[in-house]
């Protein structure tokens, strides 16, 4: 019962700092014991490289990912170390050919996902070359000291109370998913420039987004979401962010758009009922469960007339009724595309999760009531 419950993805994403920690003292405790009890060389190596590989990274993808980095950057460059001091050249002669290796190496990892590991090829090499003398030991310590910390620093975070960057990211989403729903809302129920906890929110979108984007390695290293399936879902949270902060930072010029706009009979119910879609999608990914929420695109045909072809009192155009309507309509465009994206994700679900949302009190998360939004008053847009 107890062991199921740590291995909750819900109660592993809020107490992941927790975990993190006692993860990390636990591979640590391990690395401590192994380096006593067998005679390793070096072996500070072994613990270094058990904190490098763990870090500030409490999922698996990160791990994985850095952990492969280090033991590739590690056994390359002692091999080419190796080589090196085994070559009949002078010491002179060694350290040029690790400067080119190095410079090599800078180059093919320059701005690419492999950073760590060219930084581990250029460490590795130049520990085993030293002043240039043939040192073969400190190379091969090295490399077991390195795959000893590296391998224990994976084993502890796949097995002590595992945490997935696939549920990290979910969590992310549907948190957006919330505040995307909140403020659109907002902006159906406002009667003035937005606020200090709307600016909040928006702050706060904002700042999941950038740190969804630094998931997207980890999550495709754990095989359940490509790249390329991240990075379209984090560009459809950045395209409703930023309609919506259109929506809430544009104001009228003329007392004669907003009229029309609030003349619009079943606007309001179309931009409440979309706030309310987004709150339920957002409740179907926090939840695990299937995609099934079917976004309606706006009707936008039956408010033609008061916003096509406007004009105001002085006789000039008024393009902002159209220009609102537009807003709102790719809004609900981008919202549906982003639930038949997600529904497409066969692998994203949990049954886990789904099995034990209810304990956690998800089955209350908060989505938009449907009196809460029929009983706002239109705003000032």
């Amino acid at each position: 019962m107890l062991l199921g419950r740590l291995r909750d993805p819900y109660i592993n994403y809020r107490h992941r700092r927790l975990f993190h920690v006692l993860r990390v003292s636990i591979a640590l405790t391990v690395t401590f014991a192994v380096v006593h009890l067998f005679p390793l060389e070096h072996s500070s190596w072994a613990l270094v490289s058990t904190v490098m590989v763990m870090g500030n990274l409490p999922h698996i993808g990160g791990v994985l990912d850095k952990g492969r980095q280090r033991l590739l950057g590690t056994l390359v460059g002692a091999g080419i170390g190796l080589l090196l001091i085994s070559l009949p050249i002078p010491g002179r002669g060694v350290q040029i050919g690790a400067l080119v290796a190095i410079a090599i190496a800078t180059w093919l990892v320059f701005s690419s996902r492999q950073a760590y590991a060219g930084l581990m090829f250029a460490i590795s090499l130049l520990l085993v070359i030293g002043n240039g003398a043939p040192d073969f030991s400190v190379a091969l310590w090295r490399s077991a000291d390195v795959l000893i910390g590296t391998l224990i620093g994976i084993a502890a975070t796949l097995v002590i109370l595992p945490h997935k960057a696939t549920d990290v990211l979910r969590f992310m989403l549907a948190d957006n998913l919330d505040r995307l729903a909140r403020l659109y809302h907002a902006h159906t129920s406002a009667t003035s420039a937005p606020g200090v906890d709307t600016r909040e929110l928006l702050k706060a979108t904002s700042a999941l987004l950038v740190k969804q984007r630094g998931l997207v390695d980890a999550v495709h290293r754990e095989g359940r979401l490509s790249r390329g399936e991240v990075d379209e879902l984090i560009s459809y949270q950045r395209r409703m962010l930023s309609t919506i902060e259109l929506l809430l930072e544009s104001h009228w010029t003329t007392r004669e758009g907003h009229d029309r706009i609030n003349a619009m009979q079943g606007l309001r119910d179309q931009q409440h009922s979309l706030a309310r879609d987004l709150g339920t999608l957002a409740f179907q990914v926090r939840t695990g469960q299937p995609i099934s929420t079917d976004i309606s695109p706006f009707e936008l045909h039956s408010f033609a007339d008061l916003a096509v072809g406007a004009r105001g009192t002085d006789g000039r155009m008024l393009f902002s009724p159209s220009g609102y309507l537009w807003l709102n309509r790719e809004l609900a465009r981008v919202a549906a595309s982003t639930a038949q994206r997600l529904a497409s994700l066969e692998r994203l679900p949990s049954k886990r999760l789904r099995r034990r949302a209810g304990r956690h009190g998800l089955h209350e998360a908060q989505r938009l009531d449907s009196k809460e939004g029929s009983q706002n008053d239109p705003g000032s847009h």
